[in-house]
Protein backbone atom coordinates (compact mmCIF):
# COMPACT_ATOMS: atom_id res chain seq x y z
CA UNK A 1 0.00 0.00 0.00
CA UNK A 2 1.16 3.69 -0.55
CA UNK A 3 1.82 5.59 2.94
CA UNK A 4 -1.32 7.53 2.14
CA UNK A 5 -3.39 4.51 2.36
CA UNK A 6 -1.88 2.87 5.29
CA UNK A 7 -2.26 6.15 7.22
CA UNK A 8 -6.23 6.80 5.90
CA UNK A 9 -6.54 2.90 7.29
CA UNK A 10 -4.54 3.24 10.61
CA UNK A 11 -5.86 6.81 11.58
CA UNK A 12 -9.49 7.72 10.62
CA UNK A 13 -9.79 9.89 13.05
CA UNK A 14 -6.63 12.27 12.46
CA UNK A 15 -8.75 14.05 10.47
CA UNK A 16 -6.47 17.37 10.05
CA UNK A 17 -3.94 14.30 8.37
CA UNK A 18 -0.76 14.84 10.54
CA UNK A 19 0.08 10.97 9.56
CA UNK A 20 1.04 12.55 6.18
CA UNK A 21 4.20 14.17 7.53
CA UNK A 22 5.93 10.27 8.12
CA UNK A 23 7.68 8.59 5.19
CA UNK A 24 6.60 5.22 3.56
CA UNK A 25 8.87 3.32 5.72
CA UNK A 26 7.24 4.54 8.61
CA UNK A 27 3.66 3.87 8.25
CA UNK A 28 4.85 0.33 7.00
CA UNK A 29 6.49 -0.29 10.26
CA UNK A 30 3.44 1.18 12.42
CA UNK A 31 1.04 -1.07 9.94
CA UNK A 32 3.14 -3.78 11.08
CA UNK A 33 3.01 -2.50 14.74
CA UNK A 34 -1.22 -2.75 14.00
CA UNK A 35 -0.91 -5.88 12.90
CA UNK A 36 0.76 -7.51 15.95
CA UNK A 37 -0.93 -5.77 18.42
CA UNK A 38 -4.11 -7.21 17.01
CA UNK A 39 -3.13 -10.62 16.60
CA UNK A 40 -0.48 -10.99 19.67
CA UNK A 41 -2.03 -8.76 21.87
CA UNK A 42 -5.33 -8.02 21.64
CA UNK A 43 -6.53 -11.31 22.83
CA UNK A 44 -4.80 -11.22 26.10
CA UNK A 45 -4.51 -8.24 27.27
CA UNK A 46 -8.11 -7.77 28.93
CA UNK A 47 -7.36 -11.03 31.23
CA UNK A 48 -3.62 -9.75 31.88
CA UNK A 49 -4.94 -6.07 32.94
CA UNK A 50 -7.77 -8.24 35.29
CA UNK A 51 -4.47 -10.35 36.67
CA UNK A 52 -2.29 -7.29 37.30
CA UNK A 53 0.29 -9.23 35.24
CA UNK A 54 2.48 -8.21 32.17
CA UNK A 55 1.84 -10.05 28.91
CA UNK A 56 5.75 -10.56 27.74
CA UNK A 57 5.80 -12.79 25.13
CA UNK A 58 2.96 -10.92 23.36
CA UNK A 59 4.25 -8.07 24.27
CA UNK A 60 7.95 -8.89 22.25
CA UNK A 61 6.64 -9.83 19.62
CA UNK A 62 6.87 -6.28 18.51
CA UNK A 63 9.80 -6.58 18.15
CA UNK A 64 9.50 -8.76 14.52
CA UNK A 65 8.44 -5.03 13.43
CA UNK A 66 11.70 -3.26 14.69
CA UNK A 67 9.72 -0.43 16.27
CA UNK A 68 13.46 0.60 17.37
CA UNK A 69 15.66 -0.69 14.49
CA UNK A 70 13.78 -1.18 11.44
CA UNK A 71 15.84 -0.08 8.32
CA UNK A 72 12.73 1.30 7.43
CA UNK A 73 12.96 4.11 10.24
CA UNK A 74 16.73 5.52 9.09
CA UNK A 75 16.19 5.69 5.50
CA UNK A 76 18.07 8.89 4.68
CA UNK A 77 18.88 9.81 7.95
CA UNK A 78 22.20 10.64 9.42
CA UNK A 79 21.14 9.49 12.79
CA UNK A 80 20.95 5.49 13.27
CA UNK A 81 20.55 5.07 16.92
CA UNK A 82 16.80 7.02 17.42
CA UNK A 83 13.94 7.02 14.78
CA UNK A 84 12.49 10.31 14.02
CA UNK A 85 10.39 12.25 16.34
CA UNK A 86 7.28 12.09 14.00
CA UNK A 87 7.53 8.28 14.39
CA UNK A 88 8.11 8.51 17.72
CA UNK A 89 4.91 10.40 18.00
CA UNK A 90 2.85 8.28 16.44
CA UNK A 91 4.47 4.71 17.93
CA UNK A 92 3.03 6.15 21.30
CA UNK A 93 0.12 7.13 20.02
CA UNK A 94 -0.31 3.62 18.02
CA UNK A 95 0.47 1.87 21.20
CA UNK A 96 -1.52 3.89 23.80
CA UNK A 97 -4.65 4.22 21.80
CA UNK A 98 -4.74 0.15 22.23
CA UNK A 99 -3.40 0.39 25.78
CA UNK A 100 -1.39 2.42 28.36
CA UNK A 101 0.00 -0.23 29.84
CA UNK A 102 2.13 -1.37 26.82
CA UNK A 103 2.94 2.03 25.84
CA UNK A 104 3.90 2.55 29.20
CA UNK A 105 5.90 -0.39 29.06
CA UNK A 106 7.47 1.05 26.33
CA UNK A 107 8.46 4.39 27.07
CA UNK A 108 10.40 2.91 29.99
CA UNK A 109 12.36 0.65 27.84
CA UNK A 110 12.84 2.53 24.34
CA UNK A 111 12.23 6.03 26.30
CA UNK A 112 13.42 6.93 29.71
CA UNK A 113 15.80 3.89 29.67
CA UNK A 114 17.24 4.23 26.14
CA UNK A 115 17.15 7.99 26.53
CA UNK A 116 19.38 7.45 29.74
CA UNK A 117 22.30 5.49 27.39
CA UNK A 118 22.20 7.92 25.10
CA UNK A 119 22.56 10.95 26.87
CA UNK A 120 24.54 10.29 29.64
CA UNK A 121 26.67 6.76 27.99
CA UNK A 122 30.16 6.94 26.81
CA UNK A 123 30.38 5.62 23.37
CA UNK A 124 31.40 2.31 24.94
CA UNK A 125 28.34 2.13 26.73
CA UNK A 126 26.13 2.96 24.06
CA UNK A 127 27.05 0.87 21.73
CA UNK A 128 27.08 -2.26 24.67
CA UNK A 129 23.97 -1.09 26.42
CA UNK A 130 22.29 0.58 23.59
CA UNK A 131 22.19 -2.02 21.12
CA UNK A 132 21.04 -4.68 23.15
CA UNK A 133 18.13 -2.27 24.68
CA UNK A 134 17.20 -1.34 20.83
CA UNK A 135 17.37 -4.66 19.50
CA UNK A 136 15.33 -5.82 22.59
CA UNK A 137 18.07 -8.81 23.82
CA UNK A 138 17.80 -6.69 27.19
CA UNK A 139 15.35 -4.81 29.00
CA UNK A 140 16.31 -1.41 30.59
CA UNK A 141 14.05 0.61 33.21
CA UNK A 142 14.33 4.31 34.97
CA UNK A 143 14.88 4.10 38.64
CA UNK A 144 15.21 8.03 39.83
CA UNK A 145 12.07 8.24 42.08
CA UNK A 146 12.17 7.44 45.54
CA UNK A 147 9.53 6.75 48.22
CA UNK A 148 9.71 9.99 49.74
CA UNK A 149 10.68 11.94 46.82
CA UNK A 150 8.65 12.42 43.55
CA UNK A 151 8.10 15.86 42.24
CA UNK A 152 10.98 17.16 44.23
CA UNK A 153 13.59 14.60 43.27
CA UNK A 154 15.74 17.51 42.12
CA UNK A 155 16.68 18.30 45.49
CA UNK A 156 15.25 15.68 47.78
CA UNK A 157 16.95 12.36 46.08
CA UNK A 158 17.95 10.42 48.81
CA UNK A 159 19.66 7.78 47.47
CA UNK A 160 23.37 7.63 48.03
CA UNK A 161 26.84 6.32 46.23
CA UNK A 162 30.41 5.86 47.74
CA UNK A 163 33.30 5.65 45.82
CA UNK A 164 35.71 2.83 46.87
CA UNK A 165 38.60 2.19 44.77
CA UNK A 166 37.35 1.31 41.02
CA UNK A 167 33.79 0.81 42.26
CA UNK A 168 30.48 2.42 43.54
CA UNK A 169 28.32 1.41 46.79
CA UNK A 170 24.84 1.97 46.24
CA UNK A 171 21.85 2.66 49.26
CA UNK A 172 18.70 3.43 49.64
CA UNK A 173 15.28 2.91 47.87
CA UNK A 174 13.32 3.80 44.57
CA UNK A 175 9.70 3.54 43.76
CA UNK A 176 7.19 3.61 41.19
CA UNK A 177 10.21 2.00 38.51
CA UNK A 178 8.25 0.20 35.86
CA UNK A 179 10.06 -3.32 34.77
CA UNK A 180 12.21 -3.23 38.13
CA UNK A 181 11.94 -6.65 38.78
CA UNK A 182 12.68 -7.69 35.25
CA UNK A 183 15.40 -5.44 33.83
CA UNK A 184 18.86 -6.53 32.80
CA UNK A 185 19.95 -3.42 33.46
CA UNK A 186 18.67 -0.81 35.55
CA UNK A 187 19.57 3.21 35.65
CA UNK A 188 19.92 4.00 39.44
CA UNK A 189 20.28 7.63 40.24
CA UNK A 190 21.91 8.32 42.69
CA UNK A 191 23.23 11.13 45.08
CA UNK A 192 27.42 10.96 45.41
CA UNK A 193 28.38 11.29 49.11
CA UNK A 194 31.91 13.48 48.35
CA UNK A 195 30.57 15.85 46.13
CA UNK A 196 26.23 16.03 46.08
CA UNK A 197 25.79 15.62 42.86
CA UNK A 198 23.29 13.28 41.44
CA UNK A 199 24.80 10.50 39.42
CA UNK A 200 23.79 7.21 37.05
CA UNK A 201 25.09 3.69 37.46
CA UNK A 202 24.04 1.32 35.32
CA UNK A 203 23.27 -2.26 38.08
CA UNK A 204 22.63 -5.22 36.36
CA UNK A 205 20.48 -8.20 36.90
CA UNK A 206 21.38 -10.17 40.05
CA UNK A 207 23.48 -7.77 41.30
CA UNK A 208 23.94 -8.50 45.24
CA UNK A 209 21.90 -6.36 47.38
CA UNK A 210 19.47 -5.44 45.16
CA UNK A 211 15.47 -6.07 45.51
CA UNK A 212 12.30 -4.99 43.63
CA UNK A 213 8.98 -5.90 45.06
CA UNK A 214 6.16 -5.11 42.75
CA UNK A 215 3.53 -2.22 44.04
CA UNK A 216 0.10 -4.24 44.55
CA UNK A 217 -3.44 -3.06 45.15
CA UNK A 218 -3.18 -0.31 42.05
CA UNK A 219 -6.37 0.81 40.12
CA UNK A 220 -4.25 2.11 37.20
CA UNK A 221 -1.98 0.70 34.63
CA UNK A 222 -1.96 -2.94 36.79
CA UNK A 223 -0.15 -4.68 33.39
CA UNK A 224 2.73 -2.72 34.49
CA UNK A 225 4.77 -4.11 37.36
CA UNK A 226 6.13 -0.98 38.83
CA UNK A 227 8.75 -1.53 41.28
CA UNK A 228 9.74 -0.97 44.97
CA UNK A 229 13.35 -0.89 44.85
CA UNK A 230 15.85 -1.38 47.98
CA UNK A 231 19.34 -1.51 47.57
CA UNK A 232 21.66 -2.41 50.55
CA UNK A 233 25.73 -2.17 49.53
CA UNK A 234 25.16 -2.29 45.60
CA UNK A 235 28.54 -2.73 43.82
CA UNK A 236 28.59 -1.14 40.30
CA UNK A 237 32.27 -0.94 39.14
CA UNK A 238 32.60 2.63 37.67
CA UNK A 239 33.24 1.64 33.93
CA UNK A 240 29.09 1.16 34.60
CA UNK A 241 29.05 4.40 35.30
CA UNK A 242 27.38 6.95 33.19
CA UNK A 243 29.77 9.94 32.35
CA UNK A 244 27.82 12.29 31.06
CA UNK A 245 25.48 12.35 34.19
CA UNK A 246 26.60 14.85 36.60
CA UNK A 247 23.84 16.75 38.16
CA UNK A 248 19.93 17.36 37.88
CA UNK A 249 20.43 19.40 34.83
CA UNK A 250 21.48 16.30 33.01
CA UNK A 251 18.76 14.42 34.06
CA UNK A 252 16.47 17.27 33.04
CA UNK A 253 17.54 16.45 29.95
CA UNK A 254 16.29 13.36 29.80
CA UNK A 255 12.78 14.14 31.37
CA UNK A 256 12.52 16.71 28.13
CA UNK A 257 12.32 13.41 25.74
CA UNK A 258 10.15 11.31 28.71
CA UNK A 259 7.95 14.05 29.12
CA UNK A 260 7.39 14.18 25.22
CA UNK A 261 6.71 10.88 25.08
CA UNK A 262 3.96 10.58 28.03
CA UNK A 263 2.60 13.70 26.16
CA UNK A 264 1.66 11.21 22.88
CA UNK A 265 0.69 8.52 25.41
CA UNK A 266 -2.07 10.59 26.64
CA UNK A 267 -3.08 11.46 22.90
CA UNK A 268 -2.68 7.76 22.41
CA UNK A 269 -5.21 7.43 25.32
CA UNK A 270 -7.84 10.20 24.05
CA UNK A 271 -7.54 8.78 20.82
CA UNK A 272 -8.22 5.00 21.96
CA UNK A 273 -10.88 5.97 24.41
CA UNK A 274 -12.53 7.73 21.70
CA UNK A 275 -12.55 5.09 18.76
CA UNK A 276 -13.61 2.73 21.68
CA UNK A 277 -16.78 5.33 22.24
CA UNK A 278 -17.34 5.17 18.37
CA UNK A 279 -17.54 1.86 17.92
CA UNK A 280 -19.77 0.64 21.03
CA UNK A 281 -22.39 3.55 20.50
CA UNK A 282 -22.58 2.55 16.39
CA UNK A 283 -23.08 -1.05 17.30
CA UNK A 284 -25.57 -0.30 20.52
CA UNK A 285 -29.42 -0.31 19.68
CA UNK A 286 -31.16 1.55 22.72
CA UNK A 287 -34.83 2.31 22.17
CA UNK A 288 -34.86 0.28 18.48
CA UNK A 289 -32.22 2.40 17.01
CA UNK A 290 -28.31 2.86 17.50
CA UNK A 291 -27.19 5.03 20.53
CA UNK A 292 -25.03 6.67 17.75
CA UNK A 293 -28.40 8.34 16.56
CA UNK A 294 -28.60 10.07 19.28
CA UNK A 295 -27.75 14.11 19.96
CA UNK A 296 -26.26 13.82 23.34
CA UNK A 297 -23.97 11.15 22.31
CA UNK A 298 -23.07 12.69 18.87
CA UNK A 299 -22.18 16.13 21.02
CA UNK A 300 -19.78 13.69 23.58
CA UNK A 301 -18.52 12.11 20.43
CA UNK A 302 -17.87 15.19 18.79
CA UNK A 303 -15.65 16.49 22.10
CA UNK A 304 -14.12 13.27 22.05
CA UNK A 305 -12.77 14.14 18.49
CA UNK A 306 -12.09 17.62 18.69
CA UNK A 307 -9.68 16.73 22.32
CA UNK A 308 -8.14 14.15 20.04
CA UNK A 309 -7.31 16.27 16.66
CA UNK A 310 -5.88 19.36 19.45
CA UNK A 311 -3.72 16.59 21.48
CA UNK A 312 -2.59 14.99 18.02
CA UNK A 313 -1.62 18.90 16.87
CA UNK A 314 0.08 19.14 20.48
CA UNK A 315 2.22 16.10 19.47
CA UNK A 316 3.26 16.40 16.30
CA UNK A 317 4.50 19.96 16.59
CA UNK A 318 6.57 19.06 19.39
CA UNK A 319 7.99 16.60 17.65
CA UNK A 320 9.13 18.72 14.77
CA UNK A 321 10.63 21.17 17.59
CA UNK A 322 12.43 18.25 18.86
CA UNK A 323 13.94 16.66 15.47
CA UNK A 324 14.41 20.37 14.67
CA UNK A 325 16.91 20.03 17.76
CA UNK A 326 14.89 22.28 20.11
CA UNK A 327 14.65 20.82 23.40
CA UNK A 328 12.29 22.87 26.06
CA UNK A 329 11.15 21.25 28.74
CA UNK A 330 8.54 24.42 28.90
CA UNK A 331 7.73 22.47 25.24
CA UNK A 332 7.36 19.09 26.57
CA UNK A 333 5.79 20.47 30.02
CA UNK A 334 2.89 22.51 27.86
CA UNK A 335 2.18 19.55 25.76
CA UNK A 336 2.25 16.73 29.03
CA UNK A 337 -0.22 19.21 30.48
CA UNK A 338 -2.48 19.77 27.83
CA UNK A 339 -3.08 16.87 26.34
CA UNK A 340 -3.13 14.96 29.87
CA UNK A 341 -6.38 17.29 31.04
CA UNK A 342 -7.82 16.81 26.99
CA UNK A 343 -7.46 12.93 27.88
CA UNK A 344 -8.96 12.83 31.03
CA UNK A 345 -12.07 14.65 29.70
CA UNK A 346 -12.30 12.29 27.06
CA UNK A 347 -12.12 8.80 28.56
CA UNK A 348 -14.80 10.37 31.07
CA UNK A 349 -17.10 10.90 28.00
CA UNK A 350 -16.21 7.45 26.46
CA UNK A 351 -17.38 5.79 29.72
CA UNK A 352 -20.24 7.07 29.93
CA UNK A 353 -21.76 6.66 26.63
CA UNK A 354 -20.94 3.39 26.95
CA UNK A 355 -23.11 3.29 29.74
CA UNK A 356 -23.50 0.51 32.28
CA UNK A 357 -20.90 -1.33 29.97
CA UNK A 358 -18.37 0.99 30.03
CA UNK A 359 -17.20 -0.22 33.68
CA UNK A 360 -16.29 -3.56 31.87
CA UNK A 361 -13.05 -4.44 30.05
CA UNK A 362 -15.41 -5.83 27.55
CA UNK A 363 -15.68 -2.40 25.94
CA UNK A 364 -11.77 -1.00 26.32
CA UNK A 365 -13.43 2.29 27.99
CA UNK A 366 -12.98 0.97 31.26
CA UNK A 367 -9.01 0.51 30.91
CA UNK A 368 -8.47 3.76 29.30
CA UNK A 369 -10.70 4.77 32.30
CA UNK A 370 -8.56 3.99 34.90
CA UNK A 371 -5.48 3.95 33.50
CA UNK A 372 -5.52 7.92 32.37
CA UNK A 373 -5.24 8.54 36.01
CA UNK A 374 -1.56 7.33 35.57
CA UNK A 375 -0.69 9.43 32.93
CA UNK A 376 -2.26 12.10 34.48
CA UNK A 377 0.01 12.36 37.43
CA UNK A 378 3.36 10.39 35.84
CA UNK A 379 6.04 11.88 34.30
CA UNK A 380 5.39 15.39 35.87
CA UNK A 381 1.55 15.78 37.92
CA UNK A 382 -0.33 18.55 36.38
CA UNK A 383 0.70 20.86 39.38
CA UNK A 384 4.21 20.24 38.47
CA UNK A 385 3.88 20.59 34.27
CA UNK A 386 1.78 23.99 35.24
CA UNK A 387 4.34 25.37 37.29
CA UNK A 388 7.21 25.71 34.53
CA UNK A 389 4.89 26.36 32.54
CA UNK A 390 3.63 29.81 34.77
CA UNK A 391 7.12 29.75 35.33
CA UNK A 392 8.77 30.13 32.06
CA UNK A 393 5.26 32.63 30.45
CA UNK A 394 5.86 34.94 33.89
CA UNK A 395 9.53 35.13 34.78
CA UNK A 396 8.85 33.51 38.25
CA UNK A 397 9.11 30.67 39.93
CA UNK A 398 6.36 29.79 42.46
CA UNK A 399 7.44 26.36 43.68
CA UNK A 400 8.55 26.04 46.90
Amino acid sequence: MTKEQIVRELYPEDVYRYADKLTQGEAEVLYEVRQIIEKEIRPVINEYWEKAEFPFEAFYKLADAGIMNSPKLFEGRDDKLKASQIYNAFLYYELASFDTSIATFYTVHGGLGYNTILLGGSEEQIEEFGTKVRNFEWQTCFALTEPDHGSDIAGGLATTAERKGDKWILNGEKRWIGGADSADIVPVFARDVEDGKIKCFIVRKGAPGYKADPVQQKISLRCVQNGHITMENVEVPDVDRLPNINGFKDVARILIHTRADVAHIATGVTGGAYKAALKYTTERDQFDRKVAGFQLVQEKLSRMLANTTTAISFSVRIAELMEAGEYEMFNSSLAKMSNSLRMRETVALARETCGGNGITLETDVARFFADAEAVYTYEGSHEVNALIVGREITGMGAFV
